[in-house]
């Protein structure tokens, strides 16, 4: 495959080509793990990797896991090397950890669509659900058992306890109008950036790699996840429903106030308070419609404030890759943080 000079950026077409293989073989793992001894359970894990998605966060870890070989090595890895066996492994593992944070956040959020089909609790109803999101957490973590390293079952663990207390503080914070920008950034690290970052240790942790290493993929992965949350949060107010494969304004009408909203009102008057305040207590726009909503965003520069955090987490992310041999997977990874940063959906 032709993956241009050195010093030009990779497309997203590029980027999945170089790691397509090692991408078929998590999707295979993932089928073969999906299966349950109770029919269920089986049919919401393959209706949930059937919808198919980026796979940004294995991709992201096999690339770290390529780049660190390379490091390990002290030489740059061969375009068509194969990942080890334990980054297909954990990549498996990190996309059914974050499918089973996607059916509870669906039963918590009462959720009808997911990636623009019925959500699972939809269909297989909020009970049935939350035991198959748990089956999906403990199927996970006896995929990694099986690599037989406390290191990875430690990032696992931590990054899982993180995650729920992360859910329990959103619960926490829901229906509130007064959250502050701090709540806003600490659920955005614990729902998404902690995720990025483990999946960038545990490529680096599948290729042996130190923890000097596991430090500094670990970072910029960090400020990846950030940077795309941050534009999920603006992009649940300014993208296209077909696009977003979920009804815009969704955030709002759940009851969260995110950023984009937080930098609005700390600027709104008070009868603008109260517009939001009725959307978050009827939880839907009849009496408020979502375009006042984003009229006050646009009055604000809400959005625009947010674009600029998350710009401001990708730069940081470049900085930190930026300091590795240029390599196809060095650029990869520094091309990823474009394409977080101006995707539409």
């Amino acid at each position: 495959m032709n993956l241009g000079k050195l010093g030009q950026a990779l497309t997203g077409r590029e980027i999945f080509d170089l790691i397509h293989d090692d991408l078929v073989e998590v999707e295979r793992k993932l089928s073969a793990e999906s299966v349950a001894s109770v029919e269920t359970v089986t049919a919401i894990g393959q209706y949930l990797h059937s919808a198919g998605g980026k796979r940004l966060r294995p991709a992201l870890l096999i690339l770290s896991s390529r780049l660190a070989t390379s490091e390990v090595a002290g030489e740059p890895s061969s375009d068509s090397a194969r990942s080890p066996a334990a980054a297909i492994h954990l990549g498996a593992v990190v996309e059914l950890i974050h499918a089973a944070t996607l059916v509870h956040d669906d039963v918590i959020d009462a959720a009808q669509t997911r990636r623009g089909r019925p959500s699972s609790n939809v269909k297989w109803g909020n009970q049935t659900c939350v035991l198959a999101g748990d089956w999906l957490y403990m199927q996970a973590f006896q995929i990694a058992l099986r690599e037989r390293n406390f290191l990875i079952l430690d990032l696992l663990i931590g990054l899982t306890q993180i995650m729920v207390e992360g859910e329990l503080l959103q619960l926490e914070h829901l229906g509130r109008i007064d959250i502050s920008e701090p709540d806003c950034m600490e659920l955005v690290d614990r729902k998404t950036a902690r995720l990025f970052s483990v999946c960038a240790r545990l490529g680096v942790l599948a290729a042996r790699g130190g923890a000097a290493l596991q430090e500094r993929l670990g970072e910029y992965a960090w400020n990846l996840g950030m940077a795309f949350q941050l534009v999920d949060d603006v992009l649940d107010f300014t993208a296209r429903e077909k696009t977003l494969g979920k009804p815009v304004g969704g955030d709002l009408r759940e009851g969260k106030v995110t950023l984009p909203l937080v930098y609005a009102l700390e600027r709104a008057t008070p009868a603008e308070h109260r517009l939001v305040r009725t959307i978050l207590e009827e939880r839907s726009y009849d009496t408020v419609p979502f375009a006042r909503i984003l009229d006050l965003l646009e009055k604000y520069r809400g959005i625009e404030r947010v674009r600029d955090r998350a710009q401001a987490f990708t730069d940081k992310a470049r900085m930190v890759i930026n300091e590795f041999p240029e390599s196809a997977y060095q650029r990869a990874l520094l091309t990823v943080t474009d394409l977080v940063t101006d995707r539409d959906h």
